[in-house]
């Protein structure tokens, strides 16, 4: 009886390393396929905030 209790234990073990191991390939293959995409958008991101704190300055009085 003690036998079937452990190998369910590390049965539950692999099937966990097994999903693991699924999350991490996806979150890689995803990393890869942003990679060239990630430089223009943190461009246009950063555009938008410089616009953004440009037209603050100017509503409160302040001139570039």
């Amino acid at each position: 009886m003690r036998s079937s209790f452990c190998m369910r234990a590390g049965q539950n073990t692999v099937e966990y390393l097994l999903i693991l191991a699924v999350i991490v390939g996806v979150v890689l293959v995803t990393g890869m396929g942003l990679k060239k995409y990630m430089p223009r958008l943190f461009e246009q991101v950063s555009i938008q905030i410089t616009d953004a704190t440009r037209q603050l300055g100017r509503s409160s009085g302040n001139i570039d």
